[in-house]
């Protein structure tokens, strides 16, 4: 071998092991350990591609503009609900609800209040028309902010609304994920703002990324306010329920109507002032409903100094005391979250688990069922729905709280999506929520632990490749 091709060699090999050695010290210092130990095995068997990636794609930042409005915003929701001190809703005991409602509001800002009707709409169409009818009915302001919108049917239903709107004179601002609504902004954004709608993406990639944060971090929520009247809160995007080929969507979105609206709006207007440097007004007046349901909204994503969602989540695990019940399309936990569920089932707690027996992400659902063996194993019971892509996400503590919104029990949710959750401290609302949970488990497949364990060897080492990527995933 020729010297200079071997200098060439021991260069590389210097530059390979200098990587995995300033990788070990730095890594760990910058993630969480279970995200530091899947980059650093990347980084072990692949130094030159690993270092960019993590790079890339390794550390949850925002700009530090991001991180400051974020911070103002919330100071700002703190001091706007003076108004509604009256509106406040005491826990009337010392059970779950008496403890999860202050870490809600000291992690999020919202208080919960009292004076609401929620309706939780499980027909994907329906919900559709609800909401297109409700921005019919505005006279005001049109408010809406979604992670995708498709250019198809519901797509342009959506448009042909605000169109509609904004000619009647209502105010109508409509902000979509830059990525996961990139069709949707393709389409319609020149139509929409030629109607007088404003548009604008949230957490621009391209060449803006840098003045955002990791060009990964997405603007996850799904939400929309119409006047004073009503809000809308849940999983479903604009998009026909077919919009994945072969995984139609089943959703689940809570319509709410009273004091809870403002905070709703609140939210969007933090999202706004984040994309925009634009402080909308929001007025704390909504009209009290005669049901008085009270309800507490929870913000979560990586402009909070906390991972609010996954502290919400695992609580609530925590202070189930009789059932619980989670439904996800995507259950991809933490440690911590996986041993509060474990916990609760082996106090006594009964854990259903409903997950969808058809996924669009089959590395995600790889990840997810290396969980099962130890969840069956201490008795948490899940069940796989099969008629449709089940995309609801939602869960039900006893008979007192149901939470329902955008958040996936999986890592992207709990620390690198912003998302959005309803809390309903409401037996009527858990009520109806139980009823919708009886009906995916009627058409679902129900897994036993014999049954798991008889599955083939080389499927379990997929699974296991599979759960060492859960912090890319």
């Amino acid at each position: 071998m020729p010297e200079h091709d071997s200098n060439i060699g021991l260069w590389l090999l210097a530059i390979d092991w200098l990587i995995r050695i300033a990788a070990l010290f730095w890594i760990p210092t910058r993630t969480t350990p279970a995200a530091a130990r899947s980059w650093l095995l990347l980084v072990g068997f692949l130094p030159l591609v690993g270092l960019p990636l993590y790079l890339l794609l390794g550390h949850p930042w925002l700009s530090r503009e991001r991180v400051r409005r974020q911070a103002e915003a919330s100071e700002a929701i703190r001091e706007g609900q003076a108004p509604q001190a009256a509106l406040r809703w005491t826990p009337p005991g010392t059970d779950a609800d008496s403890e999860i409602v202050p870490l809600v509001e000291r992690l999020g800002g919202f208080m919960p209040v009292r004076g609401n009707a929620v309706e939780l709409l499980d027909d994907y169409h329906g919900s559709l028309q609800a909401l297109i009818g409700a921005i019919d009915a505005a006279e005001q302001r049109a408010h809406l902010l979604y992670y995708l919108m498709h250019d198809d049917a519901v797509g342009d239903a959506v448009v042909q609304a605000l169109v509609r709107a904004a000619g009647r004179g209502v105010h109508c601002r409509l902000l979509l994920d830059a990525i996961g609504a990139k069709r949707g902004l393709r389409a319609y954004a020149r139509t929409l703002r030629a109607a007088g709608v404003q548009v604008h993406d949230m957490l621009p990639g391209g060449l803006r990324w840098r003045r955002s944060g990791r060009m990964d971090l997405r603007n996850h929520r799904k939400l929309a306010v119409i006047d004073d009247d009503v809000a809308f809160v849940g999983s479903q995007n604009l998009a026909s329920a077919g919009f994945v080929p072969g995984h139609p969507n089943r959703e689940l979105v809570a319509e709410v109507r009273g004091p809870g609206v403002a905070h709703v709006e609140a939210m969007f207007a933090v999202d706004w002032y984040l994309e925009t440097g634009e402080m909308l007004e929001v007025s704390p007046a909504r009209p009290l409903q005669d049901e008085d349901m009270a309800l507490q909204l929870l913000p979560s994503g990586p402009a909070f100094p906390f991972p609010n969602a996954r502290d919400t989540v695992e609580t609530l695990i925590h202070l189930a005391q009789r059932r619980l019940v989670i439904t996800t399309p995507y259950f991809v936990p933490d440690d911590s979250t996986l041993n509060a569920l474990r916990i609760a089932a082996l106090s006594g707690v009964q854990v259903q688990l409903i997950l969808s027996a058809s996924n669009n992400k089959p590395l995600a659902n790889l990840a997810q069922e290396a969980c099962y063996e130890e969840l069956l194993a201490c008795g948490v019971e899940i069940s796989l729905y099969r008629p449709h892509f089940l995309h609801a996400k939602h869960m039900s503590v006893d008979e007192e709280i149901a939470l329902v919104g955008s958040l996936n029990l999986d890592i992207r949710s709990f620390a690198l999506n912003a998302e959005i959750g309803l809390i309903c401290y409401d037996q009527r609302v858990v009520a109806r929520m139980r009823e919708i949970e009886a009906e995916y488990l009627a058409d679902a497949k129900h897994l036993s632990l014999e049954q798991w364990q008889a599955r083939p060897r080389f499927k379990r080492s997929l699974e296991g490749i599979a759960r060492l990527a859960d912090s890319f995933l």
